[in-house]
């Protein structure tokens, strides 16, 4: 059998059962298991379940878990709702001020969640009812939301870039910080548009009476409300670019530090605790189930020889490396619009990153590309994740094709900083470069 009939028939196989609406879990292992039987009889099932042994095993994943219950109880304990007040007192009477905050306040909470969904939720849930109050038209109420709301994916602690490092074998911290910058350039490119927007275009962010704050009691509140969690980031991203703790240990700490946090604030409930942990252990199952079957499927494609058959017909094109990454990208992308990230991480990491490694490309600047195109997939229509969370959470006269529309401004403007990392990748590779 060719190397592409197998490539072929795995990967339609699978885009075939996933289309049915089956588990992508449970999806990867029915294709993986149908096929190392076809091809190896039952030591091939007897190979597999070592391989998913093995794969859990690994002390790289530790941080997943953790991000996910540090999120959990940001989520859960509503530390942010007081950042938000400082950033609105901070912003005075700037052009288009509530979609700022929103923006602001998306940075600042991916830096302290791992979840793209809760991200959004947060503050779609706190932010659009009252954009909506003070006439914002829908695009700006929840445009600026679902642009930031992925940057969780992107700036530590991202349980995502976690799941990329062990499928592609890189280091974990590296990845993490890799992330920053992009994200941090997408951050700022979002708050230029809406302050273009909102004076080019005042009524769709109208203007309205800020209330005068003194100086010292804005200091105040700021002090108050933003040193603990900016001591959660610094128990993250600090100790990691310090060389203080890894990835594992940071996870760790930031987890301490959130529930430290939470317990002053007089929010840690039993409540709250419960919700976190039942929260954390049913993502965590679902995330370590995928992981599994993806190690399967990496050791199939080496196997058959898919991937070395891919090397030699990517050679055989002659076209320049960086046109074949742009060609990768854009396969990515299409798959982003009818897959959620975690089945596009695991079909085409396998594949793409030994090709891209193989063209003299460093790993983490690529792996970094992949995270930042995932980030568009999840508010592309028609299936982006996002895209529903935020019908989710906000008013009922806001209607999905509105939802989908407000993202469309935010799609091109996360591409422009893939573009940007594409041309200068010190965006990503300067920070790993101190780890």
């Amino acid at each position: 059998m060719e190397w592409w009939h197998v490539l072929l028939l795995f990967l339609g196989g699978l885009i075939a059962v996933l289309a049915t609406g089956f588990p992508v879990a449970f999806s990867f292992l029915l294709v993986n298991s149908i096929g190392l039987y076809a091809l190896m009889g039952t030591p091939g099932l007897f190979n597999m379940s070592v391989s998913i042994f093995s794969s859990l095993c690994s002390f790289t994943l530790i941080p997943v878990p953790l991000f996910i219950l540090m999120g959990e109880l940001m989520f859960h304990s509503g530390i942010a709702d007081n950042a938000i007040k400082v950033i609105d007192m901070w912003l005075g009477r700037l052009p288009g001020r509530l979609s700022l905050v929103a923006s602001l306040c998306g940075v600042i909470f991916a830096a302290t969640s791992g979840s793209t969904m809760a991200n959004t939720a947060m503050l779609g849930s706190i932010l659009v009812p009252e954009m909506r109050k003070r006439g914002y038209s829908i695009a700006m109420s929840v445009g600026p939301i679902l642009g930031v709301g992925g940057l969780a994916m992107l700036i530590p602690p991202s349980a995502m870039a976690v799941i990329m490092a062990t499928v592609a074998q890189l280091s974990v911290s590296k990845i993490l910080v890799a992330g920053v910058i992009p994200g941090l350039a997408i951050g700022v490119i979002i708050c230029a548009y809406i302050i273009l927007t909102a004076v080019f275009n005042p009524a769709a962010a109208p203007r309205f009476a800020a209330e005068r704050i003194p100086l010292a009691r804005k200091l105040a509140f700021a002090v108050r409300h933003l040193i603990p969690i900016a001591f959660i980031i610094f128990m993250v991203i600090g100790l990691i670019l310090l060389g203080v703790a890894t990835a594992s240990e940071a996870a760790a700490s930031g987890t301490v530090a959130a529930f430290l946090v939470a317990l002053l604030e007089r929010k840690a409930s039993f409540q709250v605790v419960k919700r976190s942990l039942m929260g954390t252990t049913s993502v965590t199952v679902m995330v370590f189930m995928i992981i599994a079957a993806a190690k399967s499927f990496s050791s199939i494609l080496a196997f058959t020889g898919a991937t070395n058959g891919l090397f030699s017909f990517v050679e055989r094109l002659n076209m320049a490396p960086m046109m074949v990454i742009v060609f990768m990208q854009i396969i990515v992308l299409f798959m982003g619009t009818f897959m959620e990230s975690m089945s596009i991480i695991l079909i085409s990491i396998p594949v793409f990153l030994p090709i891209a490694a193989r063209l003299g490309f460093d790993p983490i600047w690529f792996a970094t590309l992949m995270l930042l195109n995932i980030e568009v997939g999840q508010i592309t229509p028609p299936f982006g994740m996002l895209l529903f969370v935020m019908k989710g959470v906000t008013p009922p006269d806001v209607g999905l094709h509105e939802v989908i529309l407000s993202a469309v401004p935010y799609i091109f403007i996360t591409l422009a900083a893939m573009g940007l990392t594409m041309a200068f990748p010190a965006m990503a590779l300067w920070l790993p470069s101190l780890v």
